[in-house]
């Protein structure tokens, strides 16, 4: 598994940087670390895979229409839209434009000098296996349920609300993202734009993510596109 990085300071993104193009969101927050607060200790977990959706795409919670249930889709960039999904939570935030947002897909367990072994243990406690063993950290946050249930985030806290810096935030921690893999989105019927390429995965992560897009079998340029970044 990747190695752990350095500690970084506390760099919050403000909530400018999730007013933009969901697609754009979508791809920058990938490397972005998300820390919650649970009792005395700071969870995290580094984004890998995320997918945008907008209000005229038929995949979209907000292409139903809005609803109280739905009104953060529809609130500015940066506010907090959580579901039930198979049971479990799932983690959105609303991007630029009326109906437009990403959602958290999966992320890998980050440590650091805030977030440390007791944290990764707590979010072990936190999300254990259908057995009630520990999960391997690699499997920790692998989907949209399981990395709100290792962060311990909860639909009825969060749902609707802005970030605050004291419980819940996303951090820029200045990682660099060489590789992204831009595909399909996952779970959407058929006939609902299910063809849209709206899924980002870090490519060095991607074995981590829901579903690996560079499995074998998976061929560039039909299957997913691999996007170069600079520095």
């Amino acid at each position: 598994m990747p190695d752990a990085q350095a500690p970084c300071p506390a760099r919050a993104l403000p909530d400018s940087f999730f007013d933009r193009d969901a697609q754009t969101l979508a791809r920058d927050l990938l490397g972005k670390v998300i820390r919650h607060r649970h009792g005395d200790l700071w969870l995290a977990a580094r984004i890998i895979e995320t997918e945008a959706y907008y209000l005229t795409d038929k995949g979209s919670h907000a292409s139903l229409g809005f609803t109280e249930k739905r009104k953060a889709l529809f609130l500015d960039g940066g506010h907090i839209y959580m579901y039930y999904a198979r049971g479990g939570d799932s983690l959105n935030f609303s991007a630029h434009g009326p109906g437009n947002a990403v959602l958290i897909k999966s992320a890998y367990p980050w440590t650091d000098a805030l977030s440390g072994d007791n944290s990764l243990a707590r979010m072990q406690l936190n999300n254990p296996d259908a057995s009630g063993n520990l999960r391997p950290p690699e499997r920790l946050c692998n989907g949209q349920t399981l990395l709100c249930r290792a962060l311990g985030l909860k639909v009825p806290q969060w749902d609707a609300q802005r970030f605050d810096p004291a419980r819940l935030y996303v951090e820029d921690c200045a990682i660099h993202v060489p590789r992204v893999v831009q595909t399909t989105r996952l779970g959407i019927p058929h006939g609902r734009d299910e063809h849209l390429p709206y899924r980002f995965v870090d490519a060095d992560y991607a074995r981590f993510c829901t579903r690996n897009p560079l499995r074998r079998g998976q061929v560039e340029g039909k299957d997913f596109f691999m996007l170069e970044q600079g520095n």
